[in-house]
């Protein structure tokens, strides 16, 4: 019987083990290659003779650049394309695209507008799909997050993570992965736009420590992590409404004086400067905002590794000099 793919979709559907597997492979296939030029492959090349689809409904740098670059350094190789040049932008059943794709390429990574589509590509897909963003979540995002707090502050598992304004797709992923590996999640926004009810709900059945709040002083009050994302996001139509409620919200340097004095401070890009973070913070010697860009390519290729069923148990293979 032919296995079921392994899809990076929904990271509150995945195991807390496999999150934790492919964090710690991250580290290890990012330390290992210290040094080495960006082109060149790890020595164990694991998805060579693999090719990823990437597919965008959105615009895309990180997302793009980072994908692309961790498969060239998993030894495989990319096909793009914009979802508006595909016949799927002309009306093609998503389930027909996931059944031909399937028998073109090793797995499929999609920047969706709807995640509903994101899930219907997966249940007729026979290859791993890859969630590269959605309405829903942005768990590519979450791991590299993850990774870069591991990297300043030590095991993400009892630190305290402060999300500060919209309780957006990027603030559902802390939700979805807060019980699977243990952080405590506080969570400042406003009333109107808080997080997705549902995901706080199934975090605390999961006896997840997640905390919501009006008051981004409470929520950032000792936390080793302060973490914020743009006020208004592609396809949001009330861009004076969200700065308005959202103006309360900014990171600055008097908020930041809040957290931990070890704190870091992330944001996922792009920055509206002078919006939800001042400059002095971003550009500041707490901010990791460049290792976090950086560490989507890390965690991304631990996320294909996993995706491709590639035994994370065991540590990548060592620098080769």
């Amino acid at each position: 019987m032919t296995q079921s793919p392994r899809h990076f979709v929904d990271l509150w559907k995945l195991e807390a083990a496999d999150l934790r597997a492919i964090l710690d492979d991250a580290r290890a296939r990012k330390a290992a290659r210290d040094g080495w030029p960006m082109g060149r492959p790890d020595a164990d090349k694991p998805a060579e003779h693999r090719t990823l689809a990437m597919i965008f409904e959105k615009h895309s740098t990180r997302t793009r650049f980072s994908f692309d670059a961790a498969m060239r350094q998993l030894g495989g190789s990319v096909i793009i394309s914009n979802a508006s040049d595909m016949q799927l932008g002309r009306g093609e059943p998503i389930e027909d695209t996931a059944r031909v794709l399937s028998r073109m390429v090793d797995a499929i990574m999609v920047r969706a507008n709807i995640h509903e589509d994101l899930e219907r590509l997966a249940m007729n897909a026979a290859v791993p799909v890859i969630n590269g963003l959605s309405d829903k979540g942005h768990p590519c995002q979450l791991m590299a997050d993850l990774l870069t707090i591991e990297e300043h502050c030590g095991p993400v598992a009892g630190k305290t993570l402060a999300w500060v304004g919209d309780g957006n797709n990027m603030c559902a992923s802390f939700i979805h992965a807060a019980p699977k590996l243990g952080y405590r999640l506080n969570i400042a926004s406003p009333a109107v736009y808080h997080p997705d009810l549902v995901d706080l709900a199934r975090a605390a059945e999961q006896q997840g420590m997640v905390a919501t709040t009006h008051d981004p002083r409470e929520a950032v009050a000792g936390a080793h992590a302060v973490i914020t994302d743009t006020w208004v996001s592609m396809g949001d139509t009330d861009h004076d409404e969200r700065l308005e409620a959202l103006e309360p919200y900014q990171v600055d340097e008097e908020l930041m004086e809040l957290a931990d004095p070890r704190a870091i401070f992330l944001h996922c890009l792009p920055a509206h400067r002078g919006e939800e973070v001042t400059d002095e913070v971003i550009d500041g010697p707490q901010s990791v905002v460049w290792d976090e860009a950086e560490n989507r390519i890390h965690a991304q290729k631990s996320i294909l590794a996993w995706c491709f069923g590639i035994d994370l148990t065991h540590p990548p293979v060592g620098r080769e000099i």
